[in-house]
Parts: structure tokens; sequence; C-alpha cells
């Protein structure tokens, strides 16, 4: 069950939402029709997961009393380990376990004539996302930054919360602690900014995203070698208004539901493209992640406490870490060590040259940077990679055929703007604008809600597409 789909703006989201706000004051009784929702909710798409989600927080629930700091256990970081291993296990295994295979083949095939088979794993929805939850979770008691939980349906209920399940926020519990464990009433304050965010994402998802990533597919489907550069340019385009309107729609969606329940998600995203270096860009693109690449990756590691040379092969480390997170292929493990050498660069020499370039030339720079990476991201080998840069570059070569539909103009100009605007003298001004004038944002809000009707028509009219974050 996805956020866009009708069926779940207008029936199952309305209906539980209905039974919720019936226990609005009363916090055990809303805390546990949350809880079976959430639950409901994940199995609906994932029925076989669930038992495992289930058993695996059991476990971190049980671990989390035995590292407590100043317990007299001397085995706390054995029972760390272990429920940290038990976490990597479940994502190893539905990630990872066919890559792996297939690797091992491929080393084999010259000294072996048989292959072990692929076993074809059903990579469930999220689940990246929800191991690092538990993680943090586990790390975060360890170290006395969380409380263990006070009851397992607590815990359960931050494991499951359906609006951030599926693809983030990635949240602390330390974070949520207080109002998982005592629901505050939802005011109509919540219901009204929470439903315009999820409109907001909404609009942003059908119009914008979806639009832009058909054409993004068959410009990546099709064979390099008969694109002319406008078309790779224009499929590079594509895909990065794609990416950024399609993942900042889910968490604008799960930010929007989770506050009309009466829960605040940490913001994910901070207007990405607007960024002046590559640095400044992992600042604001999927906040969560890059927080906990940080606290629980990169300072253990060391940080920037050591020597240059440490400190640039900690950066390395988290970012082929992260590609590895974002999927099980090698063009995910370039494009973290694409990351990883621009971050490095800008410790060295780059972002300090950008400085001095002024905010026009150091924006169109770190986008361009952030274009190539997209390539290497979205290219589905490293052959596919050269194929698709070359045809980006080469400006002589004849085209084929590629059709553009009549909406796309329009998607690719409204996301370039929405995108961009913040980088230009005019933001500011208009901000001040909205703020001040309740004109405006009346006019402002009828036009939301005018898109979310569109948006929710044209899901309708349109087969659904996944939002991209489901792969990982």
């Amino acid at each position: 069950m996805l956020f866009y789909e009708p069926f779940f703006a207008l029936f199952a989201f309305p209906a539980f939402y209905a039974v919720y706000l019936w226990f609005n004051d009363r916090a055990a009784a809303k805390k546990w029709a949350l809880i079976l929702g959430s639950v409901a909710f994940y199995t609906w798409g994932e029925p076989l997961f669930v038992p495992i989600v289930l058993a695996s927080s059991l476990l971190d629930y049980v671990l989390s009393k035995r590292i407590i700091p100043g317990t007299r256990d001397t085995s706390r970081k054995f029972w760390l380990a272990l429920g940290i291993a038990a976490n990597l296990c479940i994502l190893v295994f539905y990630k990872y376990t066919d890559f792996l295979i297939a690797n091992f083949n491929t080393l084999l095939a010259p000294f072996a004539g048989s292959q072990l088979p692929l076993l074809k794993i059903a990579l469930p929805i999220g689940v990246s996302f929800v191991v690092f939850e538990k993680i943090s979770y586990l790390v975060d008691t360890y170290r006395g930054t969380s409380k263990p939980a006070r009851s397992f349906s607590d815990y359960c209920l931050f494991v499951f919360m359906f609006p951030k399940l599926l693809a983030g926020p990635i949240p602390k519990y330390h974070e949520m602690q207080d109002p998982i464990a005592n629901p505050a009433a939802a005011t109509w304050n919540d219901v009204q900014a929470g439903f315009l965010r999820f409109a907001r994402g909404i609009a942003k998802k059908l119009l914008i995203a979806d639009t832009c990533g058909a054409f993004a597919d068959a410009a990546f489907g099709a064979n390099a070698i008969t694109l002319g550069a406008g078309q790779a340019w224009l499929g590079v385009v594509c895909f990065t208004l794609q990416i950024y309107f399609d993942f900042s729609a889910y968490s604008d969606m799960a930010i929007g539901l989770a506050r009309m329940l009466g829960f605040r998600l940490r913001e994910n995203f901070s207007m990405p493209y607007t960024a002046r270096s590559l640095t400044d860009f992992w600042r604001r693109w999927h906040i969560s992640l890059t927080t906990w690449i940080r606290d629980y990756l990169y300072k253990p590691l060391g940080g920037n406490r050591g020597s240059a040379a440490q400190t640039y092969l900690n950066l390395w480390i988290c970012f082929l870490l992260s590609g590895i997170w974002h999927g099980a292929s090698w063009n995910f493990v370039l494009w973290g060590a694409y990351n990883g050498l621009f971050l490095t660069l800008d410790r060295m020499f780059l972002i300090r040259w950008l400085e001095r370039s002024g905010a026009a030339i150091s924006t169109a720079v770190t986008l361009f940077i952030v274009m190539i990476g997209w390539v290497i991201f979205r290219a589905t080998s490293a052959e596919h990679i050269g194929g698709y840069l070359a045809a980006m570059f080469d400006f002589t070569r004849a085209a084929s055929t590629l059709d553009i539909p009549p909406e796309l103009p329009l998607a690719v100009l409204i996301g370039s703007i929405l995108s961009l605007l913040p980088a230009t003298p005019l933001y500011a001004p208009l901000t001040r604008l909205y703020e001040r004038s309740v004109h405006v944002r009346r006019l402002a809000v009828a036009a939301l809600i005018a898109l979310y009707v569109i948006a929710l028509a044209r899901a309708f009219a349109v087969p659904f597409t996944p939002f991209i974050y489901f792969r990982f």
C-alpha cells in the first residue's frame, strides 16, 4: 500500500484516522491503534517479513536491558555486537545474498564448471531503513544517549510506525521516546499542517517526479550509442529532478502523516540543489542518513581527529558503505567512491576554491558534480556509465528518436524553478511576502489543495510508479 494510491489516500487512511481521533484523548488506546494500524500497513505489502521484524525487535528489546551504562554486566560490548550482527544479518541476507553469490561465481568461473544458483530473494520494502533504526537504538542505549524502551509495545511502535516505515526519515529512539510512550492529542493545527505537507508530497511525486521519471527511464533504458548529447543531458536532468522530487515527496508525506498523528519527524531535505560544495550537498540531502553515517560510522572510525590521510580514508569508507547501502550493485559502490573522492577534494582544496568563486559558479559546479554522480547511480553497469557519459559529451553524434511527452517540458521547468529558486535573490523577498500576507498564504493553500486533487486524479489514470528508495 503506497501513500499516493487512491485507496490509501481516500479510504484506508481516513478510516484509520477516524478511529485514531476517536481515541484522541486516551493515550494508551491511541498508541495501540497506531501499533495495530502500522503492523497492518506493513503486512499489506510485506506479510512474510513482519514476523522477522517482530522477532528481531524482541531481541533488540531484551538486549537493550543488558547494555545500559552502569550495569554490572561485563559483557555489554558482546551483547551490543550480537544485536548489531543480528540486524546486519537480516540486511545482508535479503539484500546482498544474490550479489555475493553472483560475484563468487564470477571469481570461480575460470576454475569451476558449475556455478552456485541465485536464490532470487525478494527484497522487503524498507529493510535498510528498519535495520538502521534498530541499530541506532542499540548503540544509543549502549552509549547512554537513549534509555531502553519502557515496554516492548513502545519499541514496536518505534520500529513499525507506518509514516516513516518504508523510506525514512530515519529517526532516533530518544527523539521519539516520550511521544511514543504517551502520545499527545492531535490538534487542529496538527491536522491542517500535516495534511498540507502530505498534499505537497503527493503533488511532487505524481506531477513532477513521475513525469520526469518516465523520460529518465526511457533515456537510461535506451542503448547509449543511439543517444544524442541533448537526449542524454535531458535524461540526466529528468533523473536529477525525479530522484529529488520522488524521495523528498516521500519525506513530505511521512512528515505530514506523522504530524496529523501528533508526532514530529525530523526534516530530511534542505534545498540540496542550492548547495555550494559537495560537502554542503550532503548536509542537505537525505539528512537523516548522513547524520546516521556521521554518528554511527564516521565518528567511531575516528572522524577528523587523526591525520589528514586518516580523515580522507574515513570519508571514503563511509561513502563506499553508503553506496553499498543503496543497493547490491557495483555501480552503487562506484557512486559511493565518487562521492568520497569529491568530499576528499573538498577538504584538500576544492571547497576553498568554490567559496572564492562566488555563489553562482559554486552552485553550478556542485550541481554538475552531483548530476554526473546521478549518472553513475542510475546506470546499470560500468559499461553503461561509460557509454552514457560518452553520449553526454559527444556533440557530433546523430540521435535516434526518443519521444518527449507533451507534459514533460512543464514538469522540468517547474521542477527546476522549485529546486533552484532558493539560490536566487528572489527567494528571500518571496518568503517574506508569504509570511506577511494572509491572502498569499490562503492562495497558496488553495493552489496546493487543487494540485492534490489533480495528482490523485492522475493516480487513477496512470500506472503507479514505486518510490525510488523502496529499492533500498
